[in-house]
């Protein structure tokens, strides 16, 4: 497998081309259904800097040449594996990056709504900052996730939880355990926000916003 993306990295792949290669037998609905699977939860949750380009592509390419033909539960789990891979090595790639952020939403009314409040947070500019500061700032963070419209993602403000790297730093939208405790140093950066609205999930994953992102993508002309 191999893929190719740095900026531009939004839902939709973004500008990416992906290839997936593989010699097992699959009947081609087979194949296009575990692809489309695969890549809902991975790559399509990708979102580096809220950009989507015109020209992403993801291919599955299977030769048939093993005979061999997979059982569909094992090859959609290799598969969502592959493409999982394949989109943290993309974000780890992505223009300027310093840090590479999982968004987690838990305790959604839908896998949708739990999304949605993931991909507000994911596109706040004012929390990219604050994570290229090293700022562990919960009020971005639930400040992004209200803009979602109530319709696509009710949640009751006022029991919001944030967690940085496994602190609780925001308890039911007040303070939680102190913001020192937090250390975003490293380039790994963990984020949950518990709705309790719920019990659906999703994570999409993100980086910070930083000198070296504004440089690349301004000291040119097209």
């Amino acid at each position: 497998s191999m893929a190719k993306g740095a900026g531009m990295l939004a839902p939709g792949m973004a500008t990416m081309l992906c290839v997936v290669t593989t010699d097992a037998a699959l009947d081609p609905a087979q194949a296009d259904g575990a692809l489309k699977e695969a890549v809902r939860t991975t790559l399509n949750r990708l979102d580096a800097d809220g950009c989507m380009s015109t020209n992403d592509t993801v291919v599955l390419m299977a030769s048939g040449a093993s005979g061999v033909s997979p059982e569909p539960a094992a090859f959609q789990e290799a598969l969502t594996a592959v493409c999982h891979d394949l989109a943290q090595q993309l974000l780890t790639d992505a223009e300027g990056a310093e840090h590479d952020v999982a968004i987690t939403v838990v305790n959604a009314t839908t896998e949708d709504a739990a999304e949605a409040v993931a991909r507000a947070v994911a596109r706040s500019n004012l929390f990219k900052a604050a994570i290229f500061g090293r700022d562990p700032n919960w009020g971005r963070i639930i400040s992004a996730a209200g803009t979602v419209p109530e319709a696509v993602a009710p949640f009751d403000a006022t029991l919001i939880d944030v967690y940085f790297n496994g602190v609780q730093v925001c308890r039911a939208a007040g303070v939680g355990e102190p913001r020192e405790l937090v250390d975003l140093a490293p380039r790994a950066v963990d984020v949950v926000i518990d709705l309790h609205a719920g019990g659906a999930t999703a994570t999409v994953w993100t980086n910070d916003l930083t000198h070296d992102y504004v440089h690349e993508n301004s000291a040119y002309s097209s």
